[in-house]
C-alpha cells in the first residue's frame, strides 16, 4: 500500500512538476516575442515610388513614365490640368487599365508630392491589400473605419476605403495648407478692409 500511495504521489509531483515547467517555458517564449517591436513611424522606411514614378520627380519627367507604362491610361496633355489656388499647383488625372481604375498626381511647382490610386474593386479587395502593406511595413500608425495610415519621417503612405492608396510627401503638403491658410487670412484682412470703408 505504502508504494502504491509513493508511485501515485510521484506521478501528482511529475505531472505537476511538468506542468509548471511547460509553462514557463511558453511564457518565457511569449516574453521573448512580445519585445521585438514593429518599426515605429521613424523607425520604418515606406516607399516614396509607384511603377518608377517618385515623389519629387519634375512633372515633364512624371509624364514620361506614364507613357512608358499603360497601366494609367495616359493620354498626354489632356490629362494635366491647373488646380486653383493661387500658386503653381499641377494635376495630372488619368483613368487606368487593370488594376487600377483612376489616377491622380499632383504637383507643386512642378515637383510631385502626391500620388492617389483608386484600385479596381472588383479585382482586388480592400482586405488583400492591408494585409500585403501590414507585411512590409508593420502595422500602421491609426486605423479608423475609413483609412489605415503608415507615417515615416515625411512621407505619408495611406489605403482608404473603399479602395485608395495614396504616398504623400508630408513636408511639401504641410507647405501647402500653410500657405492657404495665409491666404484666407489676406483675403479676410482685406474683405474686413473693404468693409470698414462704409
Amino acid at each position: 500500500m505504502v508504494s502504491g500511495s509513493r508511485s501515485v504521489l510521484f506521478a501528482v509531483f511529475f505531472s505537476v512538476f511538468t506542468l509548471f515547467f511547460l509553462s514557463r517555458t511558453f511564457s518565457t517564449e511569449d516574453e521573448k516575442s512580445s519585445d521585438i517591436t514593429e518599426p515605429s513611424g521613424a523607425e520604418r522606411t515606406l516607399p516614396s515610388s509607384f511603377r518608377g514614378i517618385s515623389l519629387g520627380m519634375d512633372i515633364d519627367v512624371v509624364k514620361e513614365n506614364l507613357v512608358a507604362d499603360g497601366i494609367f491610361g495616359y493620354r498626354g496633355e489632356r490629362d494635366v490640368s491647373l488646380i486653383p489656388g493661387g500658386y503653381q499647383r499641377n494635376l495630372i488625372e488619368t483613368t487606368g487599365t487593370s488594376y487600377i481604375s483612376h489616377s491622380w498626381f499632383q504637383f507643386y511647382e512642378g515637383i510631385l508630392y502626391n500620388m492617389t490610386f483608386a484600385l479596381d474593386a472588383e479585382k482586388i479587395d480592400y482586405f488583400s491589400m492591408f494585409s500585403s502593406l501590414a507585411e512590409k511595413y508593420g502595422g500602421p500608425d491609426t486605423v479608423d473605419p475609413s483609412k489605415a495610415v503608415w507615417s515615416s519621417g515625411n512621407l505619408r503612405l495611406s489605403l482608404e476605403r473603399p479602395l485608395t492608396v495614396k504616398y504623400i510627401d508630408l513636408t511639401v503638403f504641410n507647405s501647402i495648407i500653410n500657405t492657404e491658410k495665409d491666404i484666407r487670412t489676406r483675403e479676410n484682412i482685406q474683405r474686413d478692409d473693404f468693409v470698414s470703408e462704409f
